[in-house]
């Protein structure tokens, strides 16, 4: 297991790609240890913001030492990696939690499903089995402003779901699967609490082996602090109750393993 490890690293480059939502490529020698579905922790360089913030990889440059991570604005502290030019350090941890587990994927016909700030992670996946499987990547966002659909394209058929109805089906990336008809033995998911539940749901009815990556927010994001939790069917060795880390023992799990219920 590669060692975790908090470097002073340089933003590449970034630039916005939809309404709050940032797109930054750093300089790290993290590159070259990281998975599809795990993610790094950004810290600020505001003192009085100690915690740093979980953000999920989207894409390794491994020949060039460089990662990607797409993230949207939603406090002080994403604001601030926001104004990051290129050259800036970036103070970073990682690499943090599990991956997708690609090796089920082979040979197989995939469904990879995100929603709003969990498609990201679905680049790297795509990027990493897009020879192995048979994969349709299943894409949910809120309005017309679509981002990482063109690169997505790259790798795989995609399929979005906009709320409004302004860009492909109307509704969520579930009326995606049931308007275009389309089939898989297996799935992996990110995306908002609500969508994974269904998620989830669907795959019990139809006896599709289901991975999900959670979202949660996260303090010390090495498993100390028992601050993410989740419930599962199985005791936690380290908590001796049903609870599970997200930061360490996932993001990812098998969608059986979890109890994501209201």
């Amino acid at each position: 297991m590669e060692q975790k490890k908090k470097e002073s690293a340089k933003v590449y480059k970034q630039q916005q790609i939809a309404p709050g939502i940032y797109d930054m490529w750093i300089n790290t020698t993290l590159a070259n240890q990281a998975k599809p579905g795990q993610f790094i922790s950004v810290y600020t360089q505001d003192k009085s913001s100690l915690l740093p913030r979980p953000i999920s990889i989207c894409e390794t440059d491994v020949a060039n030492n460089r990662l990607r991570i797409v993230y949207r604005v939603a406090g002080k502290g994403t604001a601030e990696f926001s104004r990051y030019k290129t050259g800036h350090r970036v103070d970073i941890l990682g690499t943090l939690g599990n991956g997708f587990p690609l090796e089920k994927a082979e040979g197989k016909r995939l469904f990879l499903m995100g929603g709003g700030i969990g498609i990201p992670p679905m680049l790297s996946v795509a990027k990493a089995i897009k020879n192995v499987a048979s994969v349709d990547v299943i894409v949910g966002y809120r309005d017309k402003e679509l981002f990482l659909v063109e690169d997505l394209e790259k790798y795989a058929s995609v399929h979005v779901a906009t709320e409004d109805g302004s860009v492909g089906t109307k509704g969520t990336v579930m009326n995606v699967i049931e308007e275009k008809k389309l089939e898989a033995d297996i799935i992996f998911a990110c995306g908002p609490m609500p969508m994974l539940r269904v998620i989830k749901k669907y795959a019990a009815e139809n006896k599709i082996a289901a991975y999900i990556s959670l979202e949660e927010r996260m303090a010390c994001g090495v498993g100390v602090c028992l601050g993410c939790v989740v419930k599962t069917t199985k005791t936690d060795h380290h908590s001796h109750v049903n609870n599970a880390r997200i930061c360490t023992d996932g993001p990812v799990y098998n969608a059986e393993d979890v109890d994501i219920v209201d």
